[in-house]
């Protein structure tokens, strides 16, 4: 009988290594189905915000051209549908104008573009903030006095549950006219 249960607990023993020795495989096997599944959904996440990132540079750079065109033509329509209720432009001498300011000023028609186009322009996206800088060159009449100047300008756009909204600006001196900078 010894011998029987000898053999019992052989079999018994062989039967738990086997079971033991599938589970682990199995737990192996999970494990890395997990881990590819995780890395495969951080990588498909990534390219999503990768892409979104992409979509929301394009989108600002065509709304900051939209806005330029806007202000060119006196479109307060269009500048008042872009700018935020609360937007503030900091000029390079400190003159500080409101969103009020310039769609009226645009109604007006005291202020005329002949050009109002900007170059090396960059955009930058952190999360729902939008960072527009480039080089802006303005030819025109601005309160019945000719004007030609450069000039470097941010803009801060904040995306809104309406959309991107312009909020803030700051706009340097002019350049002087042989500056490359």
């Amino acid at each position: 009988m010894y011998q029987m249960d000898l053999a019992f607990q052989r079999s018994r023993c062989a039967a738990k290594a086997t079971l033991h020795g599938g589970l682990s495989k199995l737990r192996s096997r999970a494990i890395k189905l997990s881990v590819m599944l995780f890395v495969g959904t951080v990588g498909f996440a990534s390219a999503t915000v990768q892409a979104s990132v992409v979509e929301d540079r394009q989108t600002l750079a065509d709304l900051d051209t939209k806005y330029q065109k806007a202000v060119e033509q006196n479109d307060a329509k269009t500048m008042a549908e872009i700018l935020a209720d609360d937007f503030v432009l900091v000029e390079g001498d400190g003159k500080r104008s409101t969103k009020a300011d310039l769609v009226n000023d645009a109604k007006s028609g005291k202020t005329h573009y002949v050009h109002q186009d900007d170059s090396e322009r960059t955009v930058a996206v952190f999360g729902d903030t939008g960072v527009v800088t480039a080089k802006l060159r303005a030819t025109g009449i601005e309160d019945g006095v000719r004007v030609d100047y450069l000039q470097w300008f941010t803009d801060v756009y904040i995306r809104t549950p309406n959309g991107w909204r312009y909020y803030y600006a700051q706009a340097s001196l002019s350049l002087p006219s042989k500056s490359r900078h």
